[in-house]
């Protein structure tokens, strides 16, 4: 038996001694060590916080994670670009979807106006759905419906076909905007990374793509129904390769209650943020509800000329976002908000008042340049809501989206009674009270 006092105790070498951080040290970590609390929570399993995997994992998480983040990042880009590519392929044929149906402009405005109600009856839940189900999930029995609803867009004999068709579409590509956005931030802040004007810039080359095919199937005349048809079926093979690499982000909450995300919307910042979405949308919306007719009609382009004129406002939205990060990063959120304001306007104004079409496709690319960083800003603003950010992307998101109740039928009755050239300058207010509102979109400290 060994006393105690026959211990004897033997200092340690210097390399192998405990160092406890001083106060100073624990309150300032080092700068190389980027987010302590991000690395200890990566030592949980993700999606499942209860479930400790161990100290030792949490040196080489990050390190092992990020390949499959990187993974989860490209498919969620493709996911997006898919979404883009959908409302590119719409627009394109707007102008022979309105004369198969003879519309007139207020006419159109109406049933452009029943997807926005679609989607605004979707989305406010679409954040419960997320965290009950996952975004992956939420997406998938969203996006299929949207993809048949497009290829019933082009075989509708009537406006009430139309119109009706436009709710179905707007009931899936809504709850499917909400869900992507979701996942997306879902990585991003797994990543520690600042990718979502990226993903929203790979919206923007979906946009193109479905635009720049439209403008092909117009010169060729290509029926609209098989034109659709194809952009449908390629979409959901695409979505079925980009689904696979989703991140599980489901976080389902026994004692919750299906609720609408619009109750989020209880700080003055969430609402201001909503209504820089909601502005943002009405301008970016026009474009593309509105830019192709007023080619053709005011400026007597042909439609492919017109279906053209979005894709120019297509790739400057995509180039803009691809370089926004650094611009941001630059400049600070709020103030490429405010600036992207400004722009717009400038943009607008060119549009409307160039006297050659050169000059309105110049006015078309400042016009999108201007808007490009504005929704990818609001959703990541949103996305820092310290509770419940799916809620509060969704509510905000939900916001954004009611512009389509106000824009299309707005521009619509104005283009009647004053002209499409002239009713188009209604953006111009609203890029002013976006510029006065990007405080609201300030980054927070994390």
């Amino acid at each position: 038996m060994v006393s105690v006092s026959a211990i004897v105790i033997q200092p340690l070498p210097r390399d192998q001694r405990c160092v406890v951080p001083t106060q100073r040290e624990s309150r300032h970590p080092r700068s190389d060590s980027p987010n302590p609390s991000r690395r200890v929570n990566e030592a949980f399993r993700p999606g499942e916080p209860g479930t400790f995997v161990g100290i030792g994992k949490i040196a080489n998480t990050r390190t092992r994670a990020e390949p499959r983040l990187r993974t989860a990042a490209l498919g969620t880009a493709l996911v997006f670009a898919v979404s883009g590519a959908q409302l590119g392929t719409w627009v394109s044929r707007l102008p022979a979807v309105r004369d198969r149906v003879h519309a007139s402009p207020a006419q159109l405005g109406l049933v452009l106006l029943a997807g926005g109600v679609g989607s605004l009856v979707s989305m406010p839940s679409t954040g419960w759905l997320c965290r009950r189900f996952g975004s992956r999930t939420t997406v998938a029995i969203t996006a299929v419906p949207a993809l048949l609803a497009l290829f019933l867009l082009g075989l509708a004999p009537s406006l009430v076909a139309l119109g009706a068709v436009m709710f179905a579409w707007g009931l899936g590509y809504g709850c499917w905007d909400v869900a992507m956005n979701v996942q997306g931030s879902t990585v991003e802040q797994r990543a520690g990374r600042d990718w979502m004007p990226r993903y929203h810039a790979c919206w923007s080359v979906g946009g193109i793509a479905g635009a720049a095919a439209g403008s092909v199937a117009a010169k060729l005349n290509r029926p609209v129904a098989l034109h659709f048809g194809i952009a449908a079926v390629v979409g959901a093979l695409l979505l079925a390769v980009g689904l696979r690499v989703f991140v599980p982000d489901r976080a389902p909450d026994a004692h919750e209650h299906r609720q609408s995300a619009l109750r989020a919307l209880r700080s003055r910042r969430l609402v201001a943020i909503g209504l820089v979405t909601l502005c943002t949308v009405i301008v970016e919306g026009a474009a593309a509800d509105w830019l192709a007719l007023f080619l053709v009609d005011d400026r007597h382009t042909s439609a492919a000329v017109g279906a053209a004129g979005y894709a120019a406002f297509a790739v400057a939205m995509a180039s803009g976002r691809f370089a926004g990060t650094p611009i941001s990063q630059q400049l600070g959120r709020h103030r490429a908000v405010g600036v992207g304001g400004i722009t717009a306007i400038v943009g607008v104004v060119v549009t409307v008042f160039g006297p050659w079409v050169p000059l309105n496709y110049l006015g078309a690319v400042l016009w999108a340049l201007g808007v490009c960083l504005i929704f990818p800003a609001a959703i990541s603003a949103a996305g820092e809501t310290p509770h419940r950010p799916t809620d509060a992307i969704a509510a905000v998101a939900t916001l954004g989206y009611g512009a389509q109740l106000v824009g299309p039928p707005l521009i619509g009755f104005l283009a009647n009674r004053v002209g499409l050239g002239h009713a188009l300058l209604v953006l111009v207010v609203l890029g002013a009270l976006i510029s006065a509102l990007a405080p609201a979109v300030r980054a927070r400290r994390r």
